[in-house]
């Protein structure tokens, strides 16, 4: 017999215009892991069920680029600028990392991701300095039994700009022919080049085209703070390299006319407003994106710095670019704006559906809609925050936070349930994450200045030799 799940008695919100939402109830059936049905009353008397009752019934949030190793230092980083990021983590402690401690990073970083409702992370891993290193990131994105993107990052000697160093080819090809030779399991593989910012335009090219002799898609860094300066878009185009399978990430500093090119190319983009606000990126492209016909995605960045969940991203993203509408009607003469030009549900759709897309998984995931795999999340609609429910997308995006994801299922499994993420030794990885910071903190010695409290302001960046 098939394994049915039902949940029950929600307001669910599909994200999908031909699904529907409804208010104020609605289920939503599942049958080995697939939607087969969301309507507003579902009779499945063979199902387990799920009670939605004060609940909203959502798909999984999805993050499009995080550089999840750095887990291990969250928050050290959250009065640093770009330039004393690159110091502090790249010419610091990056190069100090064992396989385990890349394992040690990843696995809470996912686990974080997954408990705040990101049921897809794009695990943006550009620390890979050997093919260990890499086999400890798998390792534990497959232990969290999240759906993950593994972004072949290379390792850091190649992130001195402008570096000449090849991307590690055969390290990216010995995954694709084994472990990540599938596109239809829980995690695939993309490439994460440094792109011609960071690298010369002959790697760039060798990069571009070993994604595509691959079969993968790519997600690369773009006009982003001090090394996004000139036109990195305009000289990809120019040399026949932008396409279809690219995700663009901040794209803060291009030029309006490189938004195009890449509109016109089928690129997608990911924005991290947070961290662009704070190191120096530039400000967020959202609206200029939206302009161009790009419909952006959501990300966390670097997780050493900002909180690892999108429902702060969401609202910095939102109010973001409220304050730019309202500021050019002030400059029109007008008090503010007539109408919101970005909306609740627009930004919702950046952290789903465009999600999906942008990790190339829009025909999988990313709304609730009948044939599409079960990745959902129930979040509870009951605290004094969220009640009376007025406006169920409108309470989502400026009032929900990661305690009230109560249930969530990942391809139709749940692996949250009751508030508590389920088959995990909490213990154990905070034991692990711990001892890991630990360790590369004794191993840095005080390099750069190394120190926790929230006191190490590393100097401005300056280029590292590995060791």
């Amino acid at each position: 017999m098939a394994n049915r799940t039902l949940i029950k008695g929600g307001t669910v919100i599909s994200v999908d215009p031909n699904v529907g939402d409804f208010f104020p109830t609605g289920d939503v059936l599942i049958e080995d892991g697939v939607i087969v049905e969301v309507a507003r009353s579902i009779d499945a008397e063979d199902a387990e069920v799920i009670d939605g009752t004060d609940c909203l019934v959502l798909p999984g949030l999805v993050d499009t680029h995080r550089h999840t190793w750095q887990a291990l230092f969250r928050n050290i980083g959250s009065d640093w600028t770009l330039a004393h990021y690159f110091t502090g983590l790249h010419g610091t402690m990056s190069q100090l990392y064992r396989p385990e401690d890349t394992y040690a990073g990843n696995l809470i970083g996912t686990l974080e991701a997954l408990d705040s409702g990101i049921t897809t992370l794009l695990d943006w891993s550009h620390n890979l300095n050997t093919a260990d290193h890499s086999d400890a990131a798998l390792d534990a994105l497959e232990e969290s039994g999240s759906r993950a993107v593994f972004a072949h990052g290379a390792g850091f000697a190649h992130w001195a700009p402008v570096s000449a160093l090849d991307h590690p080819a055969d390290d990216v090809r010995r995954l694709r022919a084994g472990r990540l030779s599938s596109d239809d399991g829980l995690v695939t593989l993309c490439l994460a080049p440094r792109g011609n910012q960071f690298a010369t335009l002959e790697v760039t090219r060798r990069d571009y085209e070993l994604a595509d002799e691959l079969g993968i898609r790519i997600s690369c860094h773009a006009g982003d703070g001090e090394w996004g300066k000139g036109r990195p878009i305009a000289q990809l185009q120019e040399h026949g390299l932008l396409g279809a399978n690219q995700t663009y990430v901040h794209c803060n500093s291009l030029a309006d006319d490189e938004l195009m090119m890449m509109a016109d190319a089928g690129c997608t983009a990911s924005c991290s407003p947070d961290i662009e606000l704070q190191m120096g990126h530039g400000w967020p492209a959202t609206g200029r994106l939206l302009e161009a016909g790009i419909r952006p995605s959501l990300s966390i960045d670097v997780c050493c710095a900002n909180g690892g969940h999108l429902f702060g991203t969401m609202r910095a993203t939102i109010g973001t670019e409220r304050g730019f509408d309202n500021a050019a009607a002030r400059e029109r003469g007008e008090a503010s704006v007539d109408v919101m030009e970005l909306t609740c549900r627009d930004v919702l759709e950046f952290a789903t559906i465009e999600g999906a897309r942008a990790c190339g998984l829009d025909g999988k995931i990313g709304t609730l809609t009948p044939g599409k795999r079960a990745d959902i999340i129930v979040v509870r609609a009951d605290s004094f925050g969220m009640t009376p429910l007025n406006n169920p997308i409108g309470a989502f995006v400026y009032n929900a936070h990661p305690g009230l994801v109560d249930t969530i299922l990942v391809d139709g499994k749940v692996v949250k349930r009751d508030g508590k993420l389920l088959g995990v030794d909490y213990d154990r990885v905070r034991r692990l994450a711990i001892e890991s910071r630990d360790d590369i903190l004794r191993r840095a010695d005080g390099a750069n200045g190394a120190a926790l409290g929230g006191e190490w302001i590393p100097k401005a960046y300056e280029a590292v030799e590995a060791s």
